[in-house]
């Protein structure tokens, strides 16, 4: 079964009142949400994000990534635009789930990188399934998207959706010395873009 819409409130924040609509999966019997200021669905772009969950860095504030600064980056433009949608989807860990990115973390701490750690535990270096963002789309009657990521991964995916991506606008947050390997991995192994726009 696709996913489903399942209902809409207000979500106030530091960056302002969001709308919060709701999605359940039953497939994978996961909620998903999406955060949206401003009417999106008047055909022009919308300043748009897909973030993974990450718990550990969006609300256990890990220095081991830069999932957190990300989220929190996107809602701060999207709030300075008036006008936007941020697709949030639990996809634990890249979607290896929250206990395994745990163990992940433990092969990390012996030497390993991202990508190699999921990989020692069977799954590959992404496991994310962007499909679902379709249903999610059409509901909010999202057409054309100006994409906040550095991931051209994302940019396919919503293209795959039947949604324009009029530009790619990079969404940069301060390195640490406990993320640096990880940002390293994710330009030199999944080809994150840090620097420039997408043509």
């Amino acid at each position: 079964m696709p996913v489903r819409y399942v209902e809409t409130s207000r979500l106030p924040t530091a960056w302002g009142v969001f709308d919060i609509h709701g999605f359940e999966d039953p497939d994978s019997n996961k909620e998903h949400i999406v955060l949206t200021m401003g009417d999106v669905s008047d055909g022009e772009p919308v300043l748009a994000r897909i973030h993974s969950e990450c718990l550990t860095g969006d609300a256990l504030f890990s220095l081991r990534c830069d999932c957190g600064n990300q989220l929190e980056a996107a809602m701060k433009a999207v709030s300075e635009a008036g006008r936007g949608a941020i697709f949030y989807l639990r996809q634990e860990g890249r979607g290896i789930g929250l206990l395994n990115k745990i163990k992940a973390y433990k092969l990390q701490d012996a030497g390993a990188d991202t990508v190699e750690a999921n990989e020692q535990l069977g799954f590959g270096a992404d496991m994310r399934d962007y499909s679902i963002l379709g249903p999610m789309l059409r509901h909010l009657k999202i057409t054309r998207v100006r994409l906040m990521t550095n991931n051209p991964r994302k940019v396919a995916a919503m293209e795959e959706n039947g949604v324009s991506v009029v530009e790619r606008v990079p969404l940069h947050c301060a390195s640490n010395p406990h993320n640096e390997k990880y940002l390293k991995t994710k330009g030199a192994k999944l080809g994150h873009l840090f620097t420039g726009r997408a043509k």
